[in-house]
């Protein structure tokens, strides 16, 4: 998405005060969001419409609900790629609302980015060992198939367990999986406290999900992290972890290096 359109929509009040309504709770619906704020419904769409045109908010289908979200993704290209060209003064609320983004407490994780390749790549890119150890240090050993075990490999670490296993597989438009354990081998690798670990561990098991959608030349990939136990602390690490993640996976299909192989 364009930067202008990112500036453009976060210049209005009206804009910025549906970003704070869904910053204090992500995932609402139009009639919850108009009913905080004093705006007429159809204020309330347009100025969705922008910023969903930014980028800036994204949405998901609950049944019959459609719901709302934040989406970090502008704010990320904008602090990672413009930041340093301008003092830091001038960017303070900017970085601000990039924090506030990353770190709020959540039922579910949102992320929507716009990639320039095709679905089939993208569908490559997360599932193939030769991608997925370059961006995440991750590979999966798995068939890809519904009800099929997975078995995570992060940096040596092995994790195996009969409860991770493929949820959805539709090759290019969707794939879901229940995430990794929390295993006491991984939590030494990460510098995980035991506790937490063990926290973590007897929680229920998460779900992630890729939604690929072709948009011209680009591709939309939204995941989506949810299932996590309440009062988890679950949320607040992947919010902080996947953004990184998945703006690595843009960059290596972009340019064919990922930010840590680029040269500075």
């Amino acid at each position: 998405m364009a930067m202008d359109d990112v500036f453009k929509a976060l210049a209005d009040p009206s804009r910025r005060a549906l970003l704070d309504s869904l910053n204090a709770r992500n995932g609402q619906t139009l009639r919850e969001l108009c009913a905080g704020l004093d705006m007429a419904r159809q204020s309330v769409s347009k100025h969705l419409a922008v910023l969903a045109e930014a980028n800036l908010v994204t949405t998901v289908w609950r049944g019959r609900e459609k719901l709302h979200f934040l989406n970090a993704e502008p704010i990320n290209a904008i602090a990672d790629r413009w930041i340093d060209r301008y003092h830091r003064g001038r960017v303070h609320a900017l970085a601000d609302l990039k924090t506030a983004l990353e770190q709020q407490d959540m039922d579910e994780f949102v992320y929507t980015t716009y990639i320039r390749t095709t679905p089939r790549k993208l569908w490559q890119a997360i599932t193939d060992p030769a991608f997925t150890s370059r961006y995440w240090q991750v590979t999966f050993d798995t068939d890809w198939q519904v009800g099929s075990t997975m078995t995570w490999e992060r940096l040596g670490v092995v994790m195996a367990d009969p409860a991770q296993v493929v949820l959805e597989a539709d090759p290019y438009r969707r794939l879901a999986y229940t995430f990794h354990t929390f295993t006491p081998e991984f939590a030494k690798s990460v510098g995980m406290d035991e506790d937490l670990r063990q926290q973590l561990a007897a929680e229920r098991r998460s779900k992630v999900s890729f939604d690929l959608e072709q948009v011209g030349d680009l591709v939309k990939l939204t995941v989506v992290h949810d299932g996590f136990a309440p009062g988890s602390a679950l949320p607040g690490m992947v919010s902080q972890g996947w953004p990184h993640l998945l703006s690595d996976l843009k960059t290596l299909l972009e340019t064919g290096r990922t930010m840590a192989e680029a040269p500075a």
